[in-house]
């Protein structure tokens, strides 16, 4: 099982902001909750079962274990791990 975070690419209220997955959805809100992340800041969508966490979350993620993507490096990867989160994201994955 695996928490991953992708690149901080997103710019949005002037900070820079990433994605927090996970293998599966307990693992990702048992870390996001370790992050200090509200439950409520949890994005169930068609789009992908994930957190938004700032840049700054982020390398605390990565501090904790969180494995770093890239969109530009790890493309199959990233693209494995998105699939995986739709899927949680249409309740077809835990």
């Amino acid at each position: 099982m695996t928490i991953y975070v992708d690149d901080a690419v997103t710019l949005w209220r002037g900070q820079r902001w990433a994605h927090l997955m996970a293998d599966t959805l307990d693992e990702l809100h048992a870390f996001a909750a370790h992050l200090g992340m509200p439950r409520r800041a949890f994005q169930n969508k068609t789009s992908g079962a994930h957190y938004d966490v700032t840049a700054e979350m982020r390398e605390r993620a990565i501090a904790l274990g969180a494995v770093p993507i890239s969109r530009h490096r790890d493309r199959a990867l990233v693209r494995a791990v998105i699939a995986r989160a739709r899927a949680q994201g249409r309740g077809e994955a835990d």
